[in-house]
């Protein structure tokens, strides 16, 4: 009786490469995602989590044409591929309003407009919300949005109401960005200036 000297695995143990189909999947993905950065304003750019040479790629492919703009967007992929791509796709789904914090904040304004045609009183709320409110220009949307709703008509008051409150909504989160981002800039100044 001979012995096997090579050692016993389990199914489990073995770790299959991805499939060739599966890499495919990935690779479209991330190709995916790089044309979305491509579309994106030189703004809103600046606030996706980029490596530098990823940043220079994509502002390069966004004025580029044809084959050259085919070509970078294959060097964007190539990239892409040596980065972990979740921060990227998190932003850009904040932006594209597919997160779970921009789902609830438009719940959050939806009900808040609600609450604003069934009792003119949150108007008091709104207010200490966001100071800089056209409070009479929302009592006048509120007005009507009621005769709208009243008249079977179109629901264009109700949608501007919401719109006001995502724009009040939006100027404050972009003040707090920047003052974040304004902290984040004086602090990285003083560890330099510590250094």
């Amino acid at each position: 009786m001979r012995s096997d000297s090579r050692p016993s695995h389990d199914e489990d143990d073995i770790v299959e490469p991805p499939s060739k189909s599966s890499l495919k999947r990935e690779m479209h993905a991330l190709q995916d995602i790089g044309e979305q950065l491509v579309a994106l304003s030189s703004e809103r750019l600046k606030k996706v989590p980029l490596p530098d040479t990823l940043y220079e790629a994509v502002r390069a492919a966004q004025g580029f044409k044809m084959e050259a703009r085919r070509r970078q967007m294959q060097y964007i992929g190539k990239l892409m591929r040596k980065i972990d791509p979740a921060p990227i796709q998190a932003q850009l789904d904040i932006f594209n309003g597919n997160s779970a914090a921009e789902v609830a904040k438009m719940h959050r304004l939806e009900r808040l407009r609600e609450r604003l045609l069934e009792d003119e009183q949150t108007i008091g709320t709104i207010a200490e919300t966001w100071p800089e409110a056209d409070l009479q220009y929302l009592r006048t949307l509120r007005r009507n949005a009621l005769k709208e709703r009243e008249a079977g008509k179109p629901p264009k008051a109700f949608r501007e109401i919401f719109r006001v409150l995502r724009d009040l909504q939006q100027a404050q989160d972009d003040a707090i960005e920047a003052a974040r981002a304004e902290a984040e800039g004086e602090d990285g100044g003083e560890e330099a200036d510590r250094a």
